[in-house]
């Protein structure tokens, strides 16, 4: 271990996590987006006459740019266009609310505005983007005094990000010549989950064999955005997409097989993970698998690993479509998260925060604190940016936006003295734009990069260099982020871990339950416990499945009729394979939020204390379930290890969720 990692941990969690930065190989194509979007819009502006127009887009093209992730090019168009749409809202908002009310009022309207907002990224995160620049973008409504009027405003700002989201949907990616190039971001993700299966593979019977099936995770979530983003037909319209929706689909039980071979903990033969790195192969290059490798069949997760093979090759010569195995949100949904525990405190918080910045940020101005400067959204604008928990722990977030401000006002300073004017500031907002995708991988980096930009706009848009007062503008900020993030609310603390953890507990024994009616055991009964399904120990099958008992005397019959329905998968299958899907997603969204909360300071760290020993029961529970479910389909059964195993997960379970105060399925509220 080198001397640095020694050093980090060392550190507190809070101060560890605000010097972690992601790592990775540089977006070139996210790069080149970024330097064709903000600069030139700006220089078009400038040379039409419309400058304040074109700061208005450059504005959207950064935070669209900020929303440029890796991913397909479908997914592309919610998770920038939707939060764009969210931002000319709250232009138009801003601008009328600023406009035509007072000071007073308008804070009000702010206030609830942050309320509205916080409320909605509760939801997911895109709903969570929406709510920022729904926010950021009010804030500069009605503090940057500009000449059109809102609805003109808000056109602009649609432009500038939709021409980033064109950029998006029509510039080749490096590696897209291998096939349909519409789809290259699907392509590259599906191929993830084929290389994610064989690395977990390699790792079974060491101690990375559960990050590597958190990573196998990981790689399923991205594919299944990737390939389930918006669309006009309800189908995949073209074979290139329907392949690599079969190729997904055969990826599903691999991953099954793969995590049912890691929860054994005994290791596999090297050749065992070729099969999957030549599907991945062969989905890169769009070509054929060739011969693959067959495991050893000597356990039923590895006949099930052969079987899923067997079946992958079969897909990929055909390529017929495939069922992505999800569940979609509905309306109730997505409500139940906006007004649930975690959409009240997350939407108390940002409203109270916003609308404690625009205050200050009023009195300021109208004490002409700013002196010559007319604009003020600087500081609500901040506090957006500070008060959002899922770009990272308060402290973090606060440490890097001070650290980053500073550094990207100095840095503006020493540009604004040399360049001319407009053309050396809009090449400045020419290369911040490029290298925000690099920058996102750390805040302290971002704030500094998107400090620079915005610093670059303004000034060309007329006003005069003011590093220094954004720089106090924005302590002022984090102080009152700090205040207010440590305030008591009224509820219990700690909504958005428990929401997610119990969401979580909730795919985790739907997950369970399915497989246990699939399995029809007698000695498995439906009553519950500690509001978990009990099971018995025999784990002797039932007679009435379909299969007559004389048909289960022979194993090699016995596996042949599991072959037979793993190739085809029934109804039953499917449906697991969504829940055991949404049961890993659910955990991996909890997992996050757990983290997050445990590198808050401790006066917040508190209230989610256990929530990290309720993931890992749940966790193991699911892999268990999933090794049950591979085991029954070999054997028509599911073993005593199994239900020993299960029946221990479920005991255990009572007391780290009574610590928590979560409401099981079933159960009252515990404690």
């Amino acid at each position: 271990m080198s001397r640095s990692r020694r050093v980090l941990l060392k550190l507190p969690p809070w101060l560890a996590h605000a010097l972690r930065g992601q790592r990775g190989p540089v977006p070139w194509s996210a790069v080149t987006r970024g330097a064709l979007s903000a600069g030139p819009l700006l220089l078009v502006a400038v040379q039409a006459g419309r400058t304040s127009l074109g700061v208005v887009a450059a504005i959207a093209a950064m935070l669209a740019g900020i929303n440029d992730r890796p991913g397909s090019r479908r997914v592309s168009v919610k998770r920038i266009g939707v939060p764009a749409l969210g931002g000319a809202l709250g232009l138009v908002v801003g601008t009328y609310a600023g406009q035509q009310t007072g000071a007073v009022v308008l804070t009000v309207i702010l206030t609830f505005v942050g309320l509205v907002a916080g409320s909605i990224s509760a939801i997911g995160p895109v709903a969570s983007a929406v709510g920022t620049q729904l926010l950021v973008a009010s804030a500069i409504g009605a503090g940057m005094p500009l000449p059109e009027p809102g609805w003109e405003r808000a056109l602009a700002y649609a432009a500038g990000a939709g021409w980033l989201l064109v950029l998006r949907l029509v510039l080749p990616t490096p590696g897209s010549l291998a096939g349909d190039f519409r789809f290259d971001g699907e392509r590259k993700a599906v191929a993830g989950v084929y290389d994610a299966v064989a690395e977990l593979l390699d790792a079974v019977g060491g101690p990375e064999a559960m990050h590597r099936r958190a990573a196998l995770t990981a790689a399923l979530d991205h594919a299944q955005d990737a390939l389930a983003g918006p669309r006009l037909r309800r189908y995949a319209s073209s074979s290139a997409e329907r392949r690599l929706h079969a190729q997904y689909a055969a990826a599903l039980p691999l991953a099954e097989a793969a995590t049912a071979l890691a929860w054994a903990g005994e290791a596999v033969a090297e050749r065992a993970s070729e099969g999957p790195r030549r599907l991945a192969a062969a989905v890169r290059g769009n070509s054929h698998t060739g011969p693959l490798p067959a495991p050893s069949r000597s356990a039923p997760a590895l006949r099930a690993l052969d079987d899923a093979l067997l079946h992958a090759a079969e897909v990929f010569d055909q390529g017929r479509g495939g069922d992505l195995h999800t569940r979609p949100r509905t309306l109730r949904d997505r409500l139940r998260a906006a007004f649930g525990s975690a959409g009240r405190e997350y939407g108390l918080r940002v409203a109270l925060c916003f609308g404690a910045s625009s205050a200050a940020a009023q009195a300021l101005h109208q004490g002409q604190w700013y002196g010559q400067h007319e604009h003020w959204y600087w500081l609500p604008a901040t506090a957006v940016f500070l008060v959002k928990p899922d770009l990272g722990p308060l402290a973090s977030r606060v440490l890097n936006r001070a650290a980053g401000t500073v550094l990207g006002a100095v840095l503006f300073a020493g540009f604004a003295a040399v360049l001319p004017r407009p053309e050396g500031l809009i090449a400045l907002v020419a290369l911040s734009g490029a290298l925000i995708p690099v920058a996102t991988r750390h805040f302290a980096a971002q704030t500094a990069v998107v400090t620079v930009l915005v610093l670059a706009l303004v000034m060309v848009g007329g006003e005069p260099q003011a590093s220094m007062g954004r720089i106090g503008e924005t302590l002022l900020a984090c102080a009152i982020v700090l205040i207010v993030g440590h305030l008591p609310m009224p509820g219990q603390r700690g909504g958005g871990v428990r929401a997610r953890l119990a969401a979580a507990s909730e795919a985790a024994y739907a997950y369970l339950t399915h497989v246990l009616d699939e399995a029809d055991a007698p000695s498995i009964s439906t009553s519950r416990t500690s509001g978990a399904p009990r099971i018995g120990t025999s784990g002797a099958p039932s007679d009435h499945r379909g299969t007559s008992s004389d048909h289960r005397d022979s194993p090699s019959e016995r596996r042949s009729t599991a072959s037979e329905r793993r190739v085809t998968p029934s109804d039953h299958r499917a449906t697991r394979w969504t829940l055991r899907r949404e049961a890993y997603r659910t955990l991996a969204e909890a997992r996050t939020a757990i983290s997050l909360s445990a590198h808050e300071l401790p006066a917040l760290a508190r209230h989610t204390e256990g929530a990290d020993e309720v993931a890992d029961l749940l966790e193991r529970l699911v892999d268990t379930t999933t090794a049950c479910a591979v085991h029954f389909d070999d054997t028509g059964r599911i073993g005593p290890e199994h239900t020993e195993r299960l029946t221990a997960l479920l005991d255990e379970l009572a007391g780290p969720v009574e610590r928590v105060g979560l409401r099981l399925p079933g159960t009252p509220l515990a404690g």
